[in-house]
């Protein structure tokens, strides 16, 4: 009986302290609902035509490319029969 007890009451805090949990979540997420979004920049007026802004930049995506095909073609029949295999021999 003892020990039945115990075991509610240890089942019961590890309940209390799972809802203090989602409580706590609960209310952070409330708490950032008020906050701003993004930052304000310190006299960053879009419509400032003198305002600073960072440098465009361009990367080409192709750049590196170099192609790594052939001037000439290569004798097809010559390259097939070198990697043909061999016919095995009769003993």
């Amino acid at each position: 009986m003892v020990a039945l007890s115990g075991a509610k009451s240890a089942a019961s805090a590890v309940g209390d302290r799972h809802s203090r949990f989602i409580w706590l979540l609960l209310a952070l997420g409330a708490l950032s609902g008020c906050m701003p979004a993004t930052t304000h920049m310190a006299s960053a007026d879009p419509a400032d035509p003198a305002a600073k802004v960072a440098p465009i930049g361009y990367r080409s995506t192709i750049a590196p490319y170099t192609s790594l095909r052939p001037a000439t073609p290569a004798p097809w029949r010559g390259r097939n029969e070198a990697v043909t295999p061999q016919p095995k021999q009769e003993r």
